[in-house]
């Protein structure tokens, strides 16, 4: 299990190799890339910063992890999220999951997903082409994913 917050890129191939290359016991992966868009409603956007809170940030997506294997049974798992300065294209976020069948995977992906948009402290500023720049509000869709794993009997 691993988490990791940085200005870098990630290498998407070398990430899941390093994971699953040792492990013959691994039957599934499922891993979600997050990539910066090019626009917001309709206007461009030029930029996306990503600012998060050092010691904070990696804790709880540590947390968050953590629940994900348990919950799951996963034999390995992976969270990177950059910070920084993204232009579109830009990837943000990668999560691997990796379990011996694949609904554990699949699961556990869309559950680190759906926790990390709603529990890490990360903040998200748009800079659009027009100048305007805003910081970008919690999205209820989110806060309703992340409130079904509650009850959920995955």
């Amino acid at each position: 299990m691993a988490v990791r917050v940085s200005t870098s890129d990630f290498d998407i191939s070398a990430e899941m190799a390093r994971l699953t290359n040792a492990d013959t016991g691994v039957g599934g992966v499922a891993l979600f890339v997050g990539k910066v868009r090019d626009h917001k409603d309709g206007e461009a956007l030029t930029e996306l910063v990503l600012e998060h809170y050092p010691g904070m940030t990696e804790a709880e997506l540590e947390r968050i992890e953590a629940e994900a294997q348990r919950r799951f049974d996963l034999s390995a798992s992976l969270v990177v999220h950059r910070v920084g300065s993204l232009k579109p294209g830009d990837n943000i976020v990668l999560v691997i999951a990796c379990a011996s069948h694949r609904q554990n995977a699949f699961a556990a992906a869309e559950f680190l997903m759906d926790y990390l948009k709603t529990r890490a402290p990360f903040w998200k500023k748009e800079v659009l082409a027009s100048g305007e720049s805003h910081w970008v509000d919690a999205r209820e869709s989110d806060d309703e994913a992340a409130a079904a794993w509650q009850t959920a009997k995955r």
